[in-house]
């Protein structure tokens, strides 16, 4: 059943929002996101890349279809805590094996219900994405903005080495036609099976993992996972990836693989005013003049005036219709390319799954 106590979200700057608590009683700390996919929660809970991360959810039931352990992007919850409108623990799916609640108590997760989320996302537009605390233990104002004031700034916060895999691991077919060295930033499930699917072989890295080590493997190519936290302080990445763009190594860049891609090329990141999260953002691609439905989840970007200056070694390849920030680029004279969306949508559109393809292509010269 889902607890009834009262619980509260404060904000950094001050607001405070009253709802009632759900999933696991107690306390937790992150920067307030918002995410606009109307479904998908599961997958968006165990993403990676919301690591350090409180949810906003605007569609309005949460937890009506269940959950299915087989419907997880990695072994754990991921966020740090749930904000919704309706905490739903009665589904309707036949194929779920337990309730919302069951899974936030299974994975000690806390979270708070019953919040008009249309005024939360909005502040937060207005506002910028801001650390945050949720509680269903603690109701006193001035406790919870001391506990607050501790919370590191998103900005300058190196995460990827926390969600990333400790040793090697294999992943797919040995008898694929191409190696693929997998560089796990934080890396969905659903993006290691749609390279399986392109007939590739994985082998699934630490972050921290030298180029040298990387290429006694001997791959086909090399590809750079989705993450979280900012891109600026990986300096053991970036120098990998320069080492693998020296060799001419094929590359394909995701998320974060796509900003450390762009750090190598001595393109600097920047912290978005509040990120793109969600499966429904418009991207138009530069080269077929047509607009892919994408699936996103970043809150950093990489600069759209340094990319122009840089012109003859950098071409962009999709750009957001939104807001006109750069969702892909391509590396000239070197076969390697990234995008700051999400093409094996998990969940949302596969509208850009042809990005895989285009990666197999360059192994296959």
């Amino acid at each position: 059943m889902s607890n009834t106590n009262n619980a509260v979200l404060l904000l950094q700057d001050g607001t405070v929002f009253h709802g009632k608590s759900a999933g696991k009683i107690g306390t937790t700390t992150g920067e307030i996101c918002f995410n606009t996919g109307m479904t998908g929660y599961q997958e968006t809970f165990t993403d990676p890349s919301y690591y350090g991360q409180l949810l906003v959810t605007t569609n309005v039931h949460i937890g009506n279809y269940g959950i299915k352990t087989t419907d997880a992007e990695s072994k754990s919850m991921k966020i740090s805590g749930l904000i919704c409108r309706n905490f739903t623990n009665e589904f309707s799916r036949q194929m779920a094996d337990i309730s919302i609640q069951e899974y936030f108590e299974q994975e000690n997760m806390v979270a708070i219900s019953d919040l008009d989320t249309r005024e939360i996302v909005r502040h937060i537009r207005d506002k910028g994405a801001m650390n945050a605390i949720i509680s269903s233990e603690i109701t006193d104002i001035e406790e919870l903005k001391k506990l607050l004031n501790q919370v590191p700034d998103m900005s300058g916060l190196e995460l990827a080495s926390k969600v990333s895999t400790t040793a090697p691991y294999f992943y797919g077919n040995e008898k694929a036609t191409y190696k693929v060295a997998v560089l796990d930033f934080g890396c969905k499930k659903s993006i290691l099976d749609c390279l399986v699917e392109k007939d590739c072989y994985l082998k699934v890295f630490p972050a921290n993992t030298t180029y040298e080590a990387l290429n006694e493997w001997n791959p086909d190519g090399y590809f750079l996972s989705n993450g979280p936290g900012d891109p600026a302080p990986m300096d053991y990445a970036i120098k990998t990836i320069k080492s693998i763009l020296a060799a001419n190594h094929p590359t394909f860049g995701i998320c974060l693989g796509h900003q450390l891609l762009a750090l190598a090329m001595d393109i600097p990141t920047y912290k978005m005013h509040n990120g793109h999260r969600g499966a429904n953002h418009p991207v138009i691609n530069l080269a077929t003049k047509k607009c892919e439905i994408t699936s996103q989840n970043h809150g950093f970007g990489v600069s759209p005036e340094v990319v122009r200056q840089k012109s003859d070694l950098v071409e962009i390849t999709h750009v957001n219709l939104n807001d006109d920030t750069i969702e892909g680029i391509r590396i000239k004279n070197k076969p390697a390319f990234s995008v700051q969306y999400h093409p094996e949508a998990g969940p949302g559109p596969h509208d850009a799954r042809y990005l895989f393809e285009d990666f197999v292509a360059l192994m296959r010269k």
